[in-house]
């Protein structure tokens, strides 16, 4: 692919995220994607033949990131503060800028579950890279909870208010699309705070 190719790739693929986060999975037609590129139909077509495709391609790019990040973060001899406030930070800080991830994955779990783990295991996201150190960890600590409980409990917490967001943007913010950005932010903060108050509790 030249440097030229790789450009009009990129641009098409953040016009596409773009319209993706506005209209959701569903609603993104190809036409807008293209108008939003600057670019005609049959050029985006020559790149991604299908709107499946192209959010393919979409969500593995954010997935890779996701995996490299992660793995950072759970690597040996990080405290479990420090894990928590890294995985909580970055979690949030990648489904507020594509919050079409939560619900694509659900729907996609019920639809074609074999594609999603194959998307995960093309990123290297390996349930044994992350639960392993984690686990070290929590027994260092002389915390007595699997890592399977804490990490189910940890990441429940962070993506049920984003998925959720229609409704808790209306009913809780009344709409307020700036109050609910703020009260996400502040769950970096609040959700670690639980959580290592709830971890008191598994304390040995």
């Amino acid at each position: 692919m030249t440097e030229k190719e790789k450009l009009t790739e990129d641009k098409i693929a953040e016009a596409a995220r773009e319209v993706f986060i506005e209209k959701g999975m569903a609603g993104a037609r190809m036409q807008e994607i293209a108008d939003r590129a600057g670019i005609n139909k049959s050029l985006l077509h020559y790149y991604f033949r299908s709107k499946e495709k192209l959010f393919n391609f979409i969500f593995s790019k954010i997935i890779d990131r996701v995996g490299i990040m992660f793995q950072n973060i759970m690597q040996e001899g990080v405290s479990i503060e420090d894990k928590l406030k890294g995985f909580v930070s970055t979690y949030i800080d990648v489904l507020m800028k594509n919050p079409f991830l939560p619900n694509f994955i659900f729907n996609e779990l019920t639809r074609n579950p074999e594609a999603i783990f194959d998307h995960y295991k093309n990123a290297n996201i390996e349930p044994s890279k992350f639960f392993k150190p984690l686990e070290n960890q929590l027994a260092a600590e002389k915390y007595n909870i699997n890592p399977q409980d804490f990490m189910i409990n940890v990441i429940s917490m962070v993506i049920f208010p984003i998925a959720a967001k229609p409704i808790i943007k209306q009913i809780v913010f009344e709409g307020d699309e700036k109050a609910y950005k703020a009260f996400m932010q502040l769950r970096k903060e609040s959700i670690v705070k639980f959580v290592l108050s709830a971890l008191e509790g598994y304390k040995e």
